[in-house]
């Protein structure tokens, strides 16, 4: 019996050395759900794809990561809806060095965050001022004194290693509720600067308001217009009557609304949009808006360490909360090469060894 319990034994041991074998971290997986179901409907509902690397690389030493992970994106979806080409940036800690910087600069990258203290030369530094949305960890109160016209950037991430974290569903929920608007780094970032660059005239009854084409992404951009007649029509540059925006909009688009002293005006870049009134103004004044359709601030969560896009997002398929998601392309992990030779090993010598046992106790006991 005890030589029965050894061979048994050496089993287990062969096959716990079988499946505790390390794995060997060689080339990159894709990740289909960029280009299948999920990615679409994502874009569609005005999420934004940046990047955030490679898993198991640091972007500041290998910097070919930061060009492979823009084309990676590029080949399964289009980075948000307003460009094909990502230009946010995911980068650990509070530094970034030049080397990186300019890497990043010269890839077409704009935007880099989210704890860094300070925006390197020719890069828009995002700040994590949200907290996370992780279950026990968000903080409704943080949430809740958001200065006007800010971008709250909230941290989200759906596994560390084999954990899989939840959501809190109750900020969720309080957060879906207010008249914040729902958009994402790049967006936010390109509209700000659309608002700076309409073009507004007066000539008689009607005004002009001109956003030129832009040299990256052709975000809309919106401006509050101040005069004291009435508007008559509001049309684009073919004529056509340009859409009424809801007061409950939260989600970027163009048109525009009334305000009490005139109206808010969203246009895209290459458009032109004309404001017929009643009679000429005594003065027009033009104001770039940071936030869209006049709401108090903005607010985007931002899926870190995405290497999965189905397992980051499958919890808010419902949800009117709008998403950064800084793509990771996940590591292939790939059997070590030992383990067929252990597996082989298992298989001819656990036999071979118990029926050698079983005859020697079968002779000791005939002796």
């Amino acid at each position: 019996m005890r030589n029965r319990s050894m061979a048994g034994l050496f089993m287990v041991a062969l096959l716990a050395t079988a499946t505790t074998a390390p794995p060997v971290s060689a080339e990159w997986e894709d990740d289909n759900w960029l280009s299948n179901i999920i990615g679409p409907e994502r874009l569609a509902h005005g999420d934004e794809f940046g990047c955030h690397g490679y898993e198991g690389v640091v972007t500041a030493e290998e910097i070919w990561v930061i060009e492979a992970c823009k084309g990676y994106i590029a080949e399964f979806t289009n980075a948000s809806r307003w460009d094909p080409y990502p230009i946010s940036f995911g980068v650990p800690g509070q530094h970034l060095d030049e080397v990186t910087a300019t890497a990043l600069v010269e890839a077409g990258f704009e935007i880099v965050g989210d704890l860094l203290t300070e925006a390197p030369e020719g890069l828009t530094t995002m700040t994590r001022n949200g907290g996370s949305l992780e279950q026990g960890v968000a903080d409704r109160e943080l949430l809740e004194s958001v200065e006007e016209d800010a971008l709250v950037s909230i941290y989200w991430e759906a596994r560390k290693d084999d954990l899989k974290l939840r959501e809190d569903e109750g900020v969720m929920s309080w957060l879906e509720q207010q008249d914040v608007w729902f958009t994402t780094w790049g967006e936010w970032h390109h509209h700000r600067m659309s608002g700076n660059e309409v073009v507004v005239t007066v000539e008689g009854s009607t005004i002009t308001a001109t956003l030129p084409n832009q040299s990256s992404w052709a975000v809309p951009g919106t401006v509050r217009l101040q005069f004291d007649t009435r508007v008559v029509r509001v049309t684009d540059f073919s004529g056509m009557d340009l859409m009424v925006i809801e007061a409950n909009q939260r989600n970027l688009l163009t048109g525009w609304s009334e305000t009490a002293d005139g109206l808010l005006l969203t246009i895209e870049p290459g458009m032109t949009a004309s404001i017929e009134l009643d009679g000429e103004p005594n003065s027009a004044l033009s104001t770039p808006q940071v936030t869209f359709n006049g709401l108090h601030h903005a607010v985007t969560v931002v899926g870190h360490h995405t290497t999965n896009l189905f397992q980051w997002s499958s919890d808010f398929q419902k949800s009117d909360l709008v998403f950064t998601w800084l793509i990771e392309r996940p590591a292939d992990i790939e059997m070590n090469w030992a383990l067929p030779v252990i597996a082989a090993a298992v298989l001819i010598a656990v036999p071979v060894s118990i029926n050698y046992l079983v005859k020697r106790d079968q002779r000791e006991l005939f002796e």
